[in-house]
């Protein structure tokens, strides 16, 4: 029956023993508590440092139901359970507690490589990972031509997967994975490798797969991949569902609770490039007559930098990258203005303000730097990763102007620059 569910999961928990080392110290503790940890831990007799143990839960009391046919996003920041949710249903590790029912032929794809063994070669492969999934040769045979041109691999095909790019190796398991008919398919942010095209090519097969009333779950930080798939959606926040329903109203709710404003960047940690002159303290993003969390991408945007200069510093230009899905998809450099800024000593205002940008709804994130140009040794003079971030609100895309189908930032976006010492 069409609305019976094909996946229960009921009350799942999964905990893991994560180490924590101490310092040990020595003033407070006996003489026969060291004879007895010394016994117990003899390696801390000699590193002075001791191992404490505790329990993280990876995933706390999570259950729902997926119906047959049904897209199902599953979204939530980096570290929520979402890959340890997908891991426990396709069966690569047990839960601590609870169940899972699966009704039907499961296909995984979690990460590159999932189910291939890299001394055989790409045809090996097909059957290998084929007859895992409970395939008879005949039906893979059946198969065979169209997951060979899907995968776009043919001149490779024999020899060993050890030697693919990793592009490779995606396109051949996906290909594999979604031409097996499975009566459910599980996707993992693993499309993040291959390049646009075969990204569009993969959402369009998901689509047919779910067509054909198959069950599909898919993982991703692409709120545009996720709209364009799925039905419904399932947010993750350490390790518990927030909200599960309708996608629309997921996303949207995810997107306007997942910006996040670090006031104080000064206190993030810098990598030894940098030569410290000045210090990039906050980074604040905002559109024009913005009402809510989410900027709105029909208006300007203005990127608002608070720098903290040690002393007068000349010639400094500003960089910074919004990123989606673990791609620039479009820069700001204030060299393209033709703008180099003095930077006064104490504190100073920079503000990018855009033309109105057209991103595709969905959260970003922006790395960003101040540099001097042509400096020799350390050009740098303070650079931030994942500085900011900033929801945008769900809006049509002009057509031709969609950032997400370029691998790296390749598109002007008309900005201007101004300081306020």
């Amino acid at each position: 029956m069409k609305n019976s569910p094909v996946i229960t999961v009921k009350n799942i928990s999964k905990s893991y023993k994560i180490s924590h080392e101490l310092k040990a110290n020595v003033g407070s503790v006996t003489f026969r508590d060291a004879i007895t940890n010394t016994l117990k831990k003899p390696l801390e007799l000699f590193t002075g440092h001791i191992m404490k143990k505790e329990n993280f839960w990876a995933l706390n009391d999570v259950s729902f139901d997926v119906m047959k046919g049904e897209v199902v996003g599953i979204i939530g920041k980096n570290g929520s359970g979402k890959s340890t949710l997908l891991k426990v249903m396709s069966r690569i590790t047990e839960p601590t507690k609870g169940k899972i029912v699966m009704n039907g032929r499961v296909a995984s794809l979690l990460e590159v490589g999932t189910g291939f063994h890299p001394e055989l070669s790409g045809r090996e492969n097909v059957y290998f990972n084929g007859s895992i999934l409970g395939m008879k040769k005949k039906e893979i045979d059946a198969k065979f031509d169209e997951i060979v041109a899907f995968s776009e691999v043919e001149k490779f095909l024999d020899t060993p997967v050890k030697f693919y790019s990793s592009g490779m190796y995606v396109r051949l398991a996906f290909a594999v994975a979604a031409h097996l008919d499975p009566d459910i398919l599980i996707v993992d942010e693993v499309l993040a490798v291959g390049d646009a095209a075969f990204q569009k090519k993969c959402l369009g097969k998901m689509k047919d797969v779910a067509g054909q009333g198959r069950t599909v779950l898919f993982v991703s930080h692409s709120m545009p991949s996720v709209k364009a798939l799925c039905t419904k959606a399932i947010w993750l926040d350490k390790g518990e569902i927030v909200k599960a329903g309708n996608m629309e109203e997921v996303t949207d709710a995810y997107s306007s609770t997942s910006v996040t404003h670090d006031s104080n960047l000064a206190k993030r940690p810098r990598t030894s490039k940098i030569s410290g002159e000045a210090q990039i303290t906050s980074l604040v993003i905002k559109s024009e007559g913005q009402k809510g969390p989410l900027v709105d991408p029909t208006k300007k945007l203005n990127l608002e930098f608070t720098i903290k200069a040690k002393q007068d510093v000349d010639n400094v230009v500003v960089h910074c990258g919004v990123i989606n899905g673990g791609q620039t998809v479009v820069r700001f450099m204030s060299e393209f203005t033709n703008n180099a800024f003095k930077l006064k000593k104490g504190i100073n205002k920079i503000v990018c303000k855009t033309a109105p940008s057209n991103l595709t709804g969905g959260i970003y994130t922006v790395d960003c730097s101040i540099l001097h140009p042509g400096r020799e040794g350390v050009g740098h003079i303070d650079e931030v990763f994942d500085a900011t971030s900033f929801g945008v609100k769900e809006y049509p895309v002009p057509s031709g102007e969609s950032f997400l189908t370029q691998k790296e930032a390749s598109y002007y976006l008309e900005h201007e620059w101004e300081i306020d010492n």
